[in-house]
């Protein structure tokens, strides 16, 4: 029998800062079995770095055709595609060619900076890929306000993001590869 996704609740409010996009979000994220706190909160992180009232969350881990989260048109077409961690090169050059812009947010620095290392030749030709990197730090901390319901604010300004859970805020540390 298959395991099933644990559920969680989110009340996101997002103030950008530079975007001007000031919102609050009310969602349902579907934590895969395989995927743990740290990378449903990265997830979620995305999402807010992101926001948009067409952003959504996609199938990612448990699907090769959907994206962590992604972002379509009135017709369908992808304007925004997410993933994260050390994606494959081969998915990568997919998701270049189906949405206007693609993103991912890796973590884990030792693993991302050996994948980034191998990877960064072939994925500097895709014009349309941004590539972010997050400190462990900031993953850690992300992980610790993880509970099945949250209230989660993130600002973001220029090069800070700070989220909080109305006990604690955390600085969290994003760097641009590409």
């Amino acid at each position: 029998m298959a395991l099933k996704s644990t559920i969680f609740k989110a009340e996101l409010t997002v103030s950008d800062l530079l975007r001007h996009y000031y919102q609050t979000h009310a969602l349902t994220i579907a934590c895969h079995p395989s995927e743990n706190d740290a990378r449903m909160m990265v997830r979620l992180l995305a999402f807010a770095l992101n926001a948009s009232e067409t952003l959504q969350f996609g199938r990612g881990i448990s699907s090769d055709d959907e994206p962590d989260v992604w972002q379509k048109n009135l017709h369908g077409d992808v304007e925004l595609w997410i993933d994260l961690g050390q994606v494959d090169e081969k998915r990568l050059r997919k998701a270049s060619h189906l949405a206007e812009q693609v993103k991912v947010y890796t973590y884990q620095p030792a693993a991302a900076q050996q994948w980034w290392k191998q990877s960064q030749d072939k994925l500097q030709r895709l014009e349309n890929l941004m590539v972010y990197a997050l400190d462990d730090d900031s993953v850690a901390g992300l992980a610790q306000m993880c509970q099945r319901s949250m209230r989660l604010q993130v600002t973001l300004d220029e090069d800070a993001c700070w989220v909080s859970d109305g006990q604690q805020t955390l600085n969290v540390v994003l760097t641009r590869w590409q």
